[in-house]
């Protein structure tokens, strides 16, 4: 049986439209968060932006309001590893399915490594410690140590200035399976807390079937994609992510995108416009961390400009037309903002009109008076 076919041009207006990319609308950021499966939030500006520019009103206040204030949103370690702001109500299925995920052995020697066993007592431990409150991680290491044993605070880890305890490098997985999640800051301190607070009630989904839902999440978003796509999105081995596509045969059917094999969900409709749009993504921003293939989301130059080693996130991204185009900065300075965006292709009357609306949209969303300039960027990329 012939695949169906779809052009380039069909998955970015399909992609753009699932990502809220298309044309933002009055959606609350729980709902675009659950939409692009989780918005990356290693830098939490970055993340409330990602949110943000999917919405046609929400400004920071709003997207820091559904995380602390309605608890709609959750703060914790998603996919990769990476912190995340995901949709509270997807909780059971993302600790269900990330937990599922093969986990390849630690980067740690032998003598520093947790056991399976010693894995297990931390979990608990931090579960236990963090049922009913806020801790720090310095408060969390007094917390595992006297709960599981001296054993987890041997100051092991390699950090920046001394060695951390032996207990920490669990706090992923701890998260993966629904121990924690981040809590409110204290002040400057990061704290962290249980997920059931939260979500009262909450307990992790099985594995097949959170991860049966993940898979038709992904692929609603980011599809057409390949296994080896979705494994590198999760951290996930390739062979696994095959076996896995394979089980969900019929659910998920493979698709013609101009000559290579991709796979989207059963049924799934194709795009009735063609990609069109400007749009500035901010760092990790989830379209251009997901989308693939590498070389047409990031044609030509824009490889070079805007990815770092292959990877996507590190620069902030000009997008046209579903594809990067360029890169752009933001200094903050009082009041006012500083935008300036490099494009890496000529932009028409037309472009430069939608980079003011969108250049405008960001001032509003941070609360301050944004200036655009067009030319070079000299910032680096995030390390």
């Amino acid at each position: 049986m012939t695949a169906p076919a779809l052009s380039w041009a069909d998955v970015c207006a399909r992609r753009l439209a699932r990502h809220g990319l298309a044309a933002p609308g009055a959606v609350e950021p729980a709902d675009v968060a659950g939409r692009i499966c989780g918005a990356h939030a290693q830098i939490i500006t970055a993340g409330e932006l990602s949110l943000g520019i999917r919405t046609t009103g929400t400004t920071r206040a709003g997207v820091r309001a559904a995380l602390w204030s309605e608890r709609s949103l959750v703060k914790t370690y998603g996919p990769r590893g990476t912190v995340h702001l995901l949709r509270t109500a997807d909780l059971a299925m993302w600790t269900g399915a990330l937990a599922a995920v093969p986990q390849a052995p630690g980067g740690w020697p032998d003598e520093v490594r947790l056991t399976h066993d010693q894995t297990e007592e931390v979990v608990q431990a931090i579960g236990a410690a963090l049922r009913d409150d806020e801790l720090t991680v310095d408060e969390l290491d007094e917390a595992v140590a006297a709960s599981a044993g001296p054993w987890a605070a041997d100051p092991v880890l390699p950090a920046w200035e001394s060695n951390w305890p032996r207990w920490r490098q669990a706090m992923h997985t701890a998260a993966h399976r629904g121990a924690l999640c981040f809590g409110a800051n204290r002040g400057r301190r990061v704290t962290y807390t249980h997920p059931h607070r939260w979500l009262p009630g909450f307990t992790p989904l099985d594995g097949p079937t959170a991860l049966r839902r993940l898979v038709h999440d992904y692929l609603h978003a980011y599809g057409p994609a390949t296994p080896a796509q979705f494994a590198r999105w999760l951290a996930a081995p390739t062979p696994w992510a095959v076996d896995l596509f394979e089980q969900l045969a019929g659910q998920i059917v493979p698709v013609d995108v101009d000559g290579d094999v991709a796979w989207q969900v059963a049924g799934d409709d194709a795009a009735t416009e063609p990609p069109r749009g400007v749009r500035l993504l901010p760092y990790f921003d989830a379209y251009a961390v997901g989308c693939h293939p590498r070389e047409r989301v990031f044609p030509g130059a824009a490889a070079d400009r805007a990815l770092s080693g292959g990877q996507a996130g590190n620069f902030p991204v000009l997008l046209v037309d579903g594809v990067v185009a360029g890169v752009w900065h933001q200094r903050r300075a009082g009041r006012h903002l500083h935008v300036t965006v490099e494009p890496l292709r000529r932009l028409t009357a037309a472009h430069r009109r939608a980079l003011d609306v969108q250049v405008a949209r960001i001032g509003t969303f941070f609360g301050a008076e944004p200036e655009l300039t067009i030319g070079e960027v000299t910032v680096g990329g995030h390390r």
